[in-house]
């Protein structure tokens, strides 16, 4: 089966790429670099060609909120047009855990994505994740206040980019959903209490608090606005094992 992973170079994408192979399908792994653009389209007609899945992992290079809701509009439209010319067989696309509960910018973006991949008639499954492990660092940084990382009193169940990964490869070779598929992290637990474990374990001495007042990348957020409400695959590796594989030499 030919798979064609747009963004197949990065975190998820090159962790998804590999695991297919090792599977025997051919893959493309597709980015700007390898010729293949879903902003200008470039590339996109060739790439596509006998492809029966796409896996869509692009990401906006800039978080802004009017360059991120461009982004996602004129990639999802380029891409889904040349999968519709193709015909392509299954469309998935990873996105995020409660866009839809959660006000800012780049979740309005994601939001806007997957209104254009349930409109285009491109049979599809999109998979809403939690925010992964590897972006700990990042999240705790972006709510930093001098020597204290302020969060609000919500859970949390951030999930590894392996279990992504396997996920996204595994619903890739399924029957097309037409719907949408939620995945986690294996705990849930507060937000300061996830963030305090991972800035001790990394020699980080900032204090973390919980605020009520305090913002999520710029959104007020309630105490489920980032868990799943319902039912959702739940990845196997658990903060302190993740932890122990991100140690240099592990």
């Amino acid at each position: 089966m030919k798979i064609v992973v747009i963004g197949g170079t990065g975190l998820i994408g090159s962790k998804t790429v590999a695991i297919l192979r090792q599977g025997g399908h051919d893959v493309v792994a597709a980015s700007p670099k390898s010729g293949i653009n879903t902003i200008t389209g470039e590339g996109l007609r060739e790439a596509l060609a006998g492809a029966t899945v796409v896996i869509d992992l692009a990401n906006s290079p800039s978080f802004e909120d009017k360059s991120v809701m461009e982004f996602f509009q004129t990639s999802g439209r380029n891409l889904l047009a040349a999968e519709a010319a193709a015909g392509v067989r299954h469309h998935v696309a990873l996105s995020i855990v409660a866009i839809d509960r959660t006000d800012n910018g780049y979740f309005r973006a994601k939001v806007a994505q997957e209104k254009l991949i349930e409109a285009s008639g491109v049979p599809y499954t999109i998979i809403r994740a939690t925010q992964f492990m590897e972006f700990l660092g990042g999240i705790a940084d972006s709510s930093a206040d001098g020597n204290t990382v302020r969060l609000p009193p919500v859970l949390f169940q951030p999930i590894a980019a392996d279990d992504v990964a396997a996920n996204v490869a595994d619903v890739a070779l399924a029957a097309p959903r037409n719907s949408i598929v939620e995945i986690a992290g294996p705990e849930r637990a507060s937000f300061n209490e996830i963030i305090a474990r991972y800035l001790k374990a990394v020699g980080d001495p900032r204090e973390v608090v919980s605020d009520p007042k305090a913002l999520y990348w710029g959104g007020r957020v309630e105490e489920h606005s980032l868990v799943p409400l319902g039912e959702a695959r739940l990845g196997h590796v658990g903060l302190d094992e993740w932890l122990r594989r991100s140690r240099p030499g592990a």
